[in-house]
């Protein structure tokens, strides 16, 4: 199902690949004009925006580091500019992981992974305020992961990058609320993406038994409960968490 999206700006970061991919293509569907934000793989961005216009949406493609303050103010620039001076959605997106034990994480690997999945979050969304509060509306939609809820071995710097989002999420929706403002965020639970692929088809077997709906999600999944956020069926939805994980954790 696309949801009607028509004359919505979007930016998406980390809109390259996987799960910001996917949103921009499920928006496009409604009719949005994407800015793609990616930070190196300009291959992978064209091939999105191909994507986005063949279903429907005019899409931009904006380099930049969001855990960069020049660069966010950049690319936000270049959103507006691209949108007629409007930006009504957020989808903050972009994140890595530098996956270790605590006993043998880097301060550099915990410093990058809460640069970008944090930081990047923080300076995309205070850069938008002005605009959103301007034309008193805006949907905002932080990609948080189950990580973030219950903890993961092995990824101390993730999970405290995505509990950190989850906090930053309802603080957002209480300052922004009465300007038509609202935040939430979705918390993915085992998604394969070019970056998780290999790995959970290595660890299927003990992780399959744990999710009652039986299969891994799909970026497309994922893509559609923030499609549902965004849209005017969630106006009345801010401050929440819309975990994604097959009833993993809840069950």
């Amino acid at each position: 199902m696309s949801r009607d999206f028509q004359g919505k700006v979007a930016l998406i970061t980390g809109g390259a690949r996987g799960i910001g991919r996917a949103t921009a293509i499920r928006l496009a569907k409604g009719g949005a004009k994407l800015a793609i934000n990616y930070k190196g793989n300009a291959a992978a961005a064209a091939e999105a925006q191909k994507l986005v216009e063949e279903a429907g949406g005019t899409a931009r493609t904006i380099q930049g580091d969001v855990s960069l303050e020049a660069d966010v103010d950049r690319l936000v620039k270049e959103a507006l500019a691209f949108g007629d001076g409007r930006i009504d959605i957020v989808v903050n997106n972009a994140g890595i992981t530098r996956d270790d034990l605590l006993m043998r994480m880097t301060p550099q690997a915990w410093d990058e992974v809460i640069d970008l999945n944090l930081r990047g979050a923080f300076l995309v969304t205070r850069a938008v305020m002005r605009p959103m509060m301007k034309q008193r509306y805006g949907r905002i939609v932080n990609v948080s992961s189950v990580a973030g809820v219950v903890g993961n071995a092995g990824q101390a710097n993730y999970s405290a990058a995505k509990a950190g989002l989850i906090g930053f999420t309802k603080t957002v929706a209480r300052e922004m609320a009465t300007r038509n403002i609202t935040c939430n965020a979705v918390a993915p639970g085992f998604v394969p993406t070019d970056l998780t692929n290999d790995l959970l088809e290595k660890m299927k077997d003990t992780i399959l038994p744990q999710i009652p709906l039986g299969r891994f999600g799909t970026v497309e999944d994922v893509a559609g409960a923030i499609a549902f956020l965004l849209s005017d069926d969630a106006a009345y939805i801010t401050g929440q968490v819309l975990v994604i994980d097959g009833g993993m954790v809840t069950a």
